[in-house]
């Protein structure tokens, strides 16, 4: 097998994090969204008055990660809409989070527009999100090829395989930040700091990694989520376990078997408190979960199990999606530099900004 990685970068996350990065402080610091709206000319754009901050930080980026990593393959996965079949599920999946800025959402067209011109491989819909489409080039390409998924989404850790040789690279919000984590693993793992080849401001998480990281491994993160939840994407986990869910997790696996453990041990009063003795006395739990994990609330009302299950289905990223691709389609000699130079001029960013100088 090739060391050469197919590398999926999570387009949203990358384009989000490179349009917050520099956006004028009248912006970052206004309190209404009407305020910021007025300070929207400030904004980084071309003559034309295209938006192109985010635009200008992606293609450094891209160019930065076929040069010095060079992977071998390359994807970009987007979210396209909210309304998912996630929705479905649950009408209030990321209900909590405010509309996109025009101006970011702007930028969210013209960037997917720009990399499939430029000859990569770009994957949307308005069915599924960038997750799902990574997850599921994953297990359709890992017997084949390394790979690594670039993203600060920590839902992707669920990914990551030591088995089949998948990691995923988590940006993180400053480059110190990252550097206290090489500090932290490279010596405790014995591995050499100065063969890792990585974009700025990333971490390659391994499974052993995310184990340190998140007290599960990585095919448990859902499981996590499904006890826990994730406010981020307002999935409700269960109320008042979040403290016992590693522990209870490294006991009996998954969420499925957790409650197998607790209706078996409700059958008998007496096996009850010895489950929830063992809960204290050998897990360490000192607060017993069982009320919370068990609670029937009233209609309408999701808590306990039901919202642990449903939960866990929330945070699952799809690998299953029929991808009608081979793994050259995904070769990163495809891309075709002059098209990104082209788009620069039409954008006005300077080339040299993008692709250093000549």
């Amino acid at each position: 097998m090739s060391e050469r990685k197919f590398v999926i970068v999570d387009g949203s996350s990358l384009l989000s994090t490179c349009y917050y990065a520099v956006l004028p402080r009248e912006i970052m610091f206004a309190r209404t969204d009407e305020e910021k709206e007025k300070h929207y000319g400030k904004i980084l754009h071309a003559s034309d008055g295209t938006y192109t901050n985010g635009i200008m930080g992606v293609l450094k980026s891209v160019v930065s990660l076929l040069k010095k990593q060079q992977p071998a393959y390359v994807a970009f996965v987007f979210d396209k809409t909210r309304d998912t079949f996630r929705r479905e599920l649950y009408p209030d999946y990321k209900g909590t989070r405010s509309r996109t800025p025009e101006p970011l959402k702007q930028q969210f067209v013209l960037m997917e527009r720009i990399l499939e011109e430029a000859g990569f491989k770009v994957l949307y819909s308005g069915r599924y999100e960038a997750d799902d489409y990574a997850g599921s080039l994953v297990y359709k390409f890992r017997e084949q090829v390394p790979m690594v998924v670039m993203t600060k989404d920590h839902d992707y850790l669920q990914l990551v395989s030591d088995e089949y040789n998948v990691r995923a690279w988590m940006v993180q919000a400053r480059q110190e930040k990252a550097e206290e984590l090489y500090d932290k693993y490279y010596g405790l793992y014995g591995l050499d700091k100065a063969s890792v080849n990585l974009p700025e401001k990333t971490f390659e998480f391994t499974a052993e990694t995310v184990y340190s990281e998140e007290g599960v491994w990585p095919r448990q993160i859902t499981d996590l989520k499904g006890i826990q939840g994730d406010t981020s994407d307002n999935i409700p986990g269960v109320r008042g376990v979040a403290s016992a869910a590693p522990l209870l997790l490294g006991e009996y696996g998954t969420v499925e078997h957790i409650y197998e453990v607790i209706h078996e041990a409700e059958q008998d009063k007496k096996q009850l408190k010895e489950l929830q003795d063992f809960w204290k006395n050998c897990l360490g739990i000192s607060r017993s979960p069982y009320k919370s994990l068990t609670k029937t609330g009233e209609e309408g009302e999701l808590c306990g199990e039901a919202a642990a299950r449903l939960s866990k289905e929330l945070a699952t990223i799809k690998t299953d999606i029929p991808l009608d691709f081979e793994l050259e389609d995904f070769s990163a000699s495809c891309c075709r530099e002059d098209v990104l130079k082209e788009w620069c001029r039409k954008l006005d960013i300077k080339t040299a900004s993008v692709f250093g100088k000549s």
